[in-house]
């Protein structure tokens, strides 16, 4: 319950006489007897609820979304790229350059004009050699970007340590799961003239593989399955669809250290925001939130997946 003076009186910020805010509830209580006490009306609210999910929603209400198919995805264990090296991958990106500027590496921060500091497991290149990233331009020793790949996900695709553009199609390490995804018939704060699409993404513990921080070691997986939602706009169809690419791509989890419980080896959410409170906006992570669709798309696109992704994925 929170305090408020009425009668054009300021408000005095203390709540929650239930104990839910990090205001104690008996000084809280002390504040409206000693403000009523002063002379200052008093008047008992009750502080916003908590709504994550939404009401009971019967198997007949669920509905496909329009314009996407089927209702769910499984992901596999990542397959393994045959035959091309690191060098031949990069090979499809760079332009060799004769004469390199006189500046750092910003991998190794040696000079271009020398050769590679790199003091890690030995690339086949030579490590004088400089190489000019096509798209970008990004000047770098090509021994420092072949180790810079061998300690990456080598899937056949770059980053530029710079500008962080991407090169070929970036996939992640997320481990086996299932995501799930239907309509259902209640609107979401902030966009009242729309159902909403539901996402229900499922992960079992597991073993990692080569790909993760600790191979052969167990991960957990808390909080699945986990329930996330998007307004059935126009907007939020299509965030929904790249969020199948990043999905298939194995982008939307990593195996990694929790932010909120400092626990390690676990399923962790990555780099990419879902809305997972349906009815209020307490946490950060639900509505109304004007810019979450225009924000997420954004963090889609660092991935490297915007509207030709899904071309790409039909192909």
């Amino acid at each position: 319950i929170a305090v408020i003076i009425v009668n054009r009186v300021p408000t005095v910020p203390v709540k929650n006489l239930n104990g839910s805010s990090p205001v104690n509830p008996a000084l809280a209580g002390i504040t409206g007897i000693l403000m009523s006490a002063a002379g200052l009306p008093v008047c008992l609210t009750r502080p916003p609820k908590l709504v994550l999910h939404p009401p009971p929603v019967s198997k007949s209400e669920i509905k496909s979304i329009p314009g996407v198919s089927n209702t769910s995805r499984k992901t596999t264990k990542k397959q393994a790229k045959k035959g091309k090296t690191p060098e031949e991958v990069l090979k499809k990106y760079l332009q060799k350059v004769r004469h390199p500027p006189d500046e750092d590496c910003t991998i190794c921060m040696e000079r271009l004009t020398a050769p590679s500091g790199y003091k890690g497991p030995q690339p086949t290149v030579k490590p004088d050699l400089v190489g000019k990233l096509s798209r970008c331009g990004h000047i770098y020793h090509i021994y420092c970007l072949v180790a810079m790949y061998n300690n990456g996900n080598k899937d056949g695709s770059l980053q530029c340590p710079t500008c962080k553009t991407i090169y070929g199609v970036k996939t992640g390490t997320q481990p086996p799961g299932k995501m799930e995804y239907h309509l259902i018939p209640h609107s979401l704060p902030g966009h009242p003239d729309c159902k909403t699409i539901r996402i229900i993404y499922s992960i079992p513990p597991g073993i990692q593989g080569p790909e993760h921080p600790n191979p052969g070691k167990s991960f957990s997986a808390r909080g699945f399955p986990r329930h996330c939602y998007l307004p059935d706009s126009e907007k939020g169809r299509k965030v929904l669809k790249l969020l199948l690419v990043a999905w298939d791509r194995r982008l939307i989890f990593a195996i990694g250290t929790s932010s909120t419980t400092g626990e390690s080896d676990t399923v962790i959410w990555n780099e990419v925001h879902h809305k997972t409170e349906f009815g209020s906006n307490l946490t950060g992570h639900g509505y109304p939130d004007a810019n979450y669709l225009d924000n997420v798309l954004a963090e889609l696109a660092a991935q490297g997946i915007s509207e030709d992704s899904t071309a790409q994925e039909k192909d």
